[in-house]
């Protein structure tokens, strides 16, 4: 039973197939269907329903529905919109073939989420501000001040260069 559940399972393209070439089934697949009573009453309601289809016809439809359908459009585009938001929109609907409104909404909302995004960026990650470089001169002041050790040379420095010159 189960490997009978198996191939009934794979045979629902094939009963298309049946139904509509029957000349192309292979062999196997006409044996099975004529077999199997769960495969066979499938096949006898898929020609049911083949048939209701084709016994089936469209209405006629109305010969005005165009003349009123033109009519009825005519009258929308000369109709003023309120506001200039309206008539901004309506113009874009009356046109939709040279003016594509998904790719400018898209772009307009990229602008702002880009311009939206800088600015939280820039507001909250500022670089903390810079310490003041101290000048040359008052840093070597420094320098020499807490280095006493150069300050004694120097001293020395200019102690030997004044013997030098007295004698």
């Amino acid at each position: 039973m189960e490997s009978n559940t198996n191939i009934c399972a794979g045979m629902e393209t094939r009963l298309a197939d049946l139904l509509l070439d029957p000349e192309t089934v292979p062999v196997a697949v006409k044996t099975h269907v004529s077999e199997c009573d769960g495969c066979s009453r499938e096949l006898e309601e898929l020609r049911a329903t083949m048939a209701v289809m084709d016994a089936w016809e469209a209405p006629e439809p109305n010969p005005y529905f165009m003349t009123r359908f033109q009519a009825r459009l005519r009258e929308e585009r000369q109709a003023q919109p309120a506001g200039w938001l309206e008539r901004f929109r309506a113009r874009l609907m009356m046109r939709p073939q040279k003016v594509h409104t998904r790719p400018l909404v898209a772009m307009a909302m990229t602008v702002l989420l880009l311009v939206g995004g800088g600015a939280y960026l820039d507001f909250y990650w500022q670089a903390p501000p810079a310490v003041p470089h101290e000048t040359a001169v008052v840093h070597d002041l420094q320098t020499l001040d807490s280095n006493a050790q150069v300050l004694d040379q120097l001293e020395s420095m200019d102690d030997d260069s004044g013997d030098a010159v007295q004698q």
